[in-house]
């Protein structure tokens, strides 16, 4: 099956809430010409996501040729379907990234996670672009076995790594912010924040053009060779140049074999209700903070400048979305909101992500000067906007940064491409039971 098209058409945005409200503040950017014939550039970026657009953004700036190829519009893969949070650190809490790495790295990875966010706040800043920035992220708990946790995270958090944007909430607290029975404590991140995640992409790219990245759509590349003088193939054109910069994530399409065995896509989905009463919305989440809940297939939700209810929820392990997306999303978000029940879902769209064995990013090096930078398992507003910038560092000869991502912690997925999806579903489904039981 190929994930670039079974669920897609090639020049279309996903008909998303995102997409229809993404024009309100600027034009959309481009669109630009698919690449032809032969083209040379210092560096082939792969990808027009976050990750993609970072790396080509900070490489003009260093003053290289950047060519970048995307396969149907900049941003329209998950980086512009997202649930648009922007969370400190990596994906993995701090305690549990220190059972994996020493403590100097963990310090490091933090420091990587916060810089990430302040990086999407500067991109931000430059472009000018009205991207509906929010501060703050909820974890809810949905169990209230999981609060002595929350509390000594917090408490971990502010001790050993100084940071104290971050503070517990009670079983009162979590209900007042979230406005949901269905929480029982949890935490408050003040460090992190929201956004409208399509019009941040457009952000970027606007950004990257204006420094000279070329950029061309419609330009799906279908062979790399990872040769010290790397070519990249489209169906109109091969691209030579002297570095080569993979940034795929969920949509790589086993284009090449290492990485398809170290990042897998899932699906996700999203819906939106229609505008809701000022008071209901005020009721719901009061202070507009989004939300992410401590189930393994998370619940994740935030509120709409206009008062719509923004949820995601359930994933799906095969390629082709479900037939009803709507109803995909309703039953979670019912889950936790049943005052719902009668809100028309004006939106619902799906989109695929990357996720690793390890929940870490998969940073690697194809070849002499070819490298890959993928599986942000959810967390890529902020870590792929860095990893951009990190693997733009590394093509300069500075790869401390990237080293040190691509010593972290990322197993195979069992079966490889073949098998990982069944084996992933069975695995999903009996956590998915356990969030019931």
């Amino acid at each position: 099956m190929d994930i670039l098209t079974i669920n897609d058409r090639p020049g279309d945005h996903a008909q998303s809430w995102y997409a229809a409200t993404a024009q309100a503040q600027h034009k959309e950017p481009g669109p630009y010409p698919a690449a032809t014939g032969t083209v040379k550039a210092d560096v082939c970026v792969v990808g027009g996501g976050y990750a993609g657009l970072s790396a080509a953004l900070h490489m003009a700036r260093r003053g290289l040729d950047v060519v970048l190829l995307e396969a149907s519009r900049v941003g329209s893969g998950a980086s512009g379907r997202n649930g648009g949070q922007v969370s400190m650190g990596q994906r993995l809490e701090q305690d549990e990234l220190e059972t994996h790495v020493s403590m100097d790295d963990a310090r490091m990875l933090w420091d990587l996670g916060a810089e990430a966010v302040g990086l999407v706040k500067v991109i931000l800043s430059e472009s000018g672009d009205d991207c509906d920035w929010r501060d703050g992220v909820i974890h809810a708990n949905h169990r209230a076995r999981f609060s002595g946790h929350s509390q000594k995270h917090v408490d971990h958090m502010q001790k050993v790594y100084g940071y104290d944007k971050i503070r517990y909430l009670d079983r009162d607290a979590v209900r007042h912010e979230t406005g949901s029975e269905d929480y029982h404590s949890g935490t408050l991140d003040m460090g992190s924040g929201h956004l409208h995640p399509l019009r941040y992409a457009f952000a970027i790219a606007r950004l990257a053009e204006a420094a000279g990245v070329r950029i061309h759509e419609l330009s799906r590349v279908t062979k790399i060779e990872t040769k010290a003088k790397p070519r990249v193939h489209t169906d109109q054109a091969v691209v030579e140049a002297d570095h080569l910069i993979l940034a795929l994530n969920g949509y790589h399409n086993n284009l090449d074999h290492d990485v398809a065995h170290h990042v897998m896509p899932i699906n996700n989905f999203i819906a939106v209700t229609e505008p809701l009463p000022s008071d209901l919305a005020a009721r719901l989440i009061p202070n507009r903070h989004a939300v992410a809940d401590s189930r393994f297939v998370i619940n994740y939700y935030r509120m709409s400048p206009d008062n719509r209810m923004i949820f995601g929820g359930g994933e799906s392990y095969g390629y082709k979305f479900p037939s009803d997306l709507r109803a995909k999303v309703r039953g979670p978000m019912l889950g936790v909101y049943p005052e719902l029940k009668d809100a028309k879902l004006d939106y619902a769209w799906g989109g695929t992500l990357g996720i690793t064995m390890s929940r870490l990013p998969h940073f690697a090096r194809l070849g002499p000067n070819a490298m890959s930078i993928a599986g942000f398992s959810g967390q890529g507003v902020a870590l792929a906007t860095l990893a951009g910038q990190i693997a733009a560092e590394a093509v300069e000869g500075h790869a401390a940064r990237f080293d040190l991502m691509q010593s972290l912690p990322s197993p195979r997925f069992p079966g490889g491409p073949t098998l990982r999806t069944p084996l992933l579903a069975l695995a999903m489904t009996w956590y998915a039971l356990r969030d019931k039981l």
